[in-house]
């Protein structure tokens, strides 16, 4: 045995010895206990996963606990029944350099191959945990400066051309908790939820740069819904460089056949307020079927768009039963952004798929915006009537782009108050 593998042993022994004292139950673990330094330049890798291990190890799990401080570090690995907290004031700053972040074969844009992990990690687990107030800092600026050299050294560089840790990476676990904590400055995803089951994320903000910043942060998704069933997504606000929330599965003219991407379905949105971003609820890039997702009681602002369906025409798709319901809009974003998206077209030798839109329905929806946006399918798409119950905007710029075979189910609509046409 190793002398590192020895003393982190011994560490956990001493703990165990000490926790005997304790009633069997969850206790609290702090981090600088084990030697962690919230000082912002110690890297605090080892120190914090000790903790964490410990924690797991202890009977019944703990709470392992970030105090007030910056507490710089790579890689983290969740354990069972262990839930990882950051008080008032703490922040849990990523590393800046790539090594902290191991390359191991994960889920990334539909497929899986190796690339770098998490920040903070969780693999089929049952009853993930982390909470807040604190703040996850992904210091993420020197990826986006190396992203954006790359891109402009070549512009056909995709996203996985340029590794960029993720802040946080829940992979196959179910009954995950993610509340009260601040997202800020990713290198890439903010939170990506893989094939996960009852999911509640609550009163969590998620914030990366745009074009007003000196540098912006590429592909800074919110939150990415891959694959997942049974997620609720509440009282959580949304200013970021690409897309507030994502809905994914896989890619290809085989999609359909992935077993790794079964459908996402039953999403529920609420209570939440949207500042900055490409999507409120986007499917797309990587999807195939996406049913039963409902966005309610949710305020918009900014130049966001609220209705985008990614139509890939190399990808056999399903986007049925998306309700947009109790909605105030106050910006200069589009009502609907339904589009083909050719990003990276490959229909590797197969006849081209089709694709279908069945049950959006806009209810209640009120506010001043920028326009009405844009409806337009591949060839061969069905985009069956879109329902419009109670829906009155106003925008400054009405102009609007509607296919021939795209049709409103018109039961209460105006647009600058004029009647809308089926």
């Amino acid at each position: 045995m190793s002398l590192a593998r020895l003393c982190r042993s011994v560490t956990i022994m001493v703990t165990l010895l000490a926790g005997l004292a304790w009633p069997v139950a969850a206790r609290d673990f702090v981090v600088t206990t084990f030697g962690a330094v919230g000082d912002g330049a110690t890297l605090n890798t080892s120190a914090i996963q000790t903790t964490i291990d410990a924690a797991a190890a202890h009977d019944g799990g703990g709470r392992v606990v970030i105090p007030a401080g910056t507490f710089r570090s790579g890689s983290l690995f969740l354990r069972p029944d262990v839930e990882l907290h950051l008080a008032a004031d703490a922040v849990l700053l990523g590393s800046d350099n790539i090594a902290d972040y191991p390359k191991r074969n994960t889920r990334i844009e539909g497929h899986f191959e190796p690339w770098r992990l998490a920040l903070i990690n969780a693999t089929r687990m049952d009853g993930v945990k982390l909470t807040g107030p604190g703040r996850l800092d992904g210091n993420g600026r020197v990826f986006w400066e190396t992203f954006w050299q790359r891109r402009r050294e070549n512009s056909r560089l995709t996203n996985l051309d340029v590794e960029r840790p993720r802040l946080v990476f829940i992979d196959r676990c179910t009954n995950v908790e993610v509340r009260e904590l601040t997202f800020q400055d990713s290198g890439f995803w903010n939170l990506h939820l893989y094939n996960c089951r009852d999911v509640l994320v609550e009163k969590v903000s998620f914030s990366a740069p745009g074009r007003e910043a000196a540098v912006s942060a590429p592909s800074s998704d919110g939150i990415d819904v891959d694959s997942c069933q049974d997620v609720i997504i509440r009282g959580c606000t949304f200013a970021v460089n690409d897309d507030c929330i994502a809905l994914k599965g896989s890619k290809g003219p085989l999609a359909d056949h992935d077993a790794d991407s079964p459908p996402v379905e039953n999403i529920l949105v609420e209570d939440c307020t949207f500042l900055k971003g490409h999507g409120v609820l986007t499917c797309g890039s990587e999807a195939t079927v996406v049913r039963n997702v409902t966005v309610r009681n949710c305020t918009v602002r900014g130049n966001i768009n609220l209705v985008r369906l990614k139509l890939r025409p190399d990808t056999p798709q399903h986007y049925a039963d998306l309700t947009y319901e109790n909605i105030i809009l106050a910006g200069e974003g589009r009502l609907f952004d339904i589009n083909p998206w050719r990003q990276f077209f490959d229909l590797q030798g197969q006849p081209p798929p089709r694709r279908r839109v069945s049950g959006i329905v806009l209810r209640n929806i009120s506010g001043n915006y920028g326009t009405p946006g844009r409806i337009v399918g591949n060839d061969g798409d069905a985009i069956a009537p879109i329902v419009l119950d109670n829906v009155h905007l106003t925008f400054t710029r009405p102009a609007f782009e509607r296919a021939a075979n795209v049709r409103f189910d018109v039961r209460d609509a105006t647009f600058n108050d004029q009647p809308v046409t089926p």
